[in-house]
């Protein structure tokens, strides 16, 4: 197969070949009808029913790609996309433009050192060793700590971060946190935060393909089920307002008249979240037959 003659007139479309984003990006491609099969260690498939490729990459490669006009759009983390553009001259606008926040992958950059230490402050880490896989952002951090000046010595390792310390190569690490689990096994503390990071979908500034707006409608659909549902109950008139209140919706809620004289029904989208709330406060103004129902899908203004 020419691979090269089948990506030609094709949207090419960078995702995390491996690691923490990998799963929940397919979830949402699936969610979003883009149907492909990926054959075994093979890092390019074919979309079947729309003219994308899917190139499978590593997270923190796909800034660079996007960057560079290689690849039209991308999932990625908020974080290195952050790395990348650190590593930008000073005053060159970066290529890789955020569209959508997709809400999964949360996790914070953090500084941090031994536990037991004595260290309980970045400042007192100026002029130590400091080993990390963002080196980019670390040495701006620590460089406006410095007021400029980078005394600081950071080192780069690819892995196992957090056993820097354990095993004498570094005095603190910045490295990334989800849980916490790690970082406390490690016998490790956060003392500061450089970078809060969430899972993006971001496209290059250079690519003018027309899927890149519907690729883009379609997951901010899949992203809107996954965090409402919709709810739907009785309401006297008389205590519409108040209940609009609880339940506003995405824009309004839509209110139906009933057989019922006096009563309406209303339906609205609610945070997934706070729908125990709501429901609680919904019952407490006289609202009736309270029904939840799941979003398969959605299309929202």
């Amino acid at each position: 197969m020419d691979l090269v003659n089948h990506l030609e007139g094709r949207l090419l479309f960078a995702v995390p070949k491996k690691g923490r984003l990998q799963q929940s990006t397919l979830d949402l491609l699936s969610g979003s009808d883009i149907q492909f099969r990926r054959e075994t260690r093979l890092d390019i498939a074919l979309v079947k029913n729309l003219p994308i490729a899917l190139i499978f990459l590593p997270a923190a490669d796909i800034p660079t790609f996007i960057g560079e006009g290689r690849v039209d759009l991308g999932i990625t983390g908020r974080d290195q996309v952050a790395e990348h553009d650190a590593q930008l001259p000073a005053g060159e606008t970066s290529g890789v433009e955020e569209i959508l926040d997709l809400g999964f992958g949360r996790c914070k950059l953090q500084v941090q050192v031994p536990e037991k230490g004595p260290l309980t402050d970045p400042k007192e880490l100026v002029g130590k060793n400091v080993v990390t896989s963002f080196t980019a952002l670390t040495e701006a951090f620590f460089r406006q700590l410095e007021g400029g000046e980078l005394s600081t010595k950071i080192k780069y390792v690819g892995g196992s971060v957090e056993a820097a310390c354990a095993l004498g190569v570094a005095d603190g690490i910045v490295d990334l946190v989800e849980s916490g689990e790690t970082m406390k096994a490690a016998g490790l503390k956060a003392i500061d935060t450089v970078v809060e990071s969430t899972a993006v979908l971001v496209k290059s500034r250079n690519t003018n393909n027309s899927l890149v707006e519907l690729i883009t409608s379609r997951i901010r659909g899949v992203i809107t089920a996954q965090k409402y549902v919709l709810c739907q109950y009785n309401i006297p008139r008389t205590e519409l307002a108040t209940a609009s209140q609880i339940t506003p919706g995405k824009r309004a809620p839509t209110i139906t008249a009933l057989e019922e004289e006096g009563w309406v029904a209303v339906s609205s989208m609610v945070e997934k979240k706070a729908i125990a709330t709501v429901m609680d406060e919904l019952t407490k103004v006289g609202a009736t037959d309270i029904l939840v129902l799941n979003i398969a899908n959605s299309r929202t203004g």
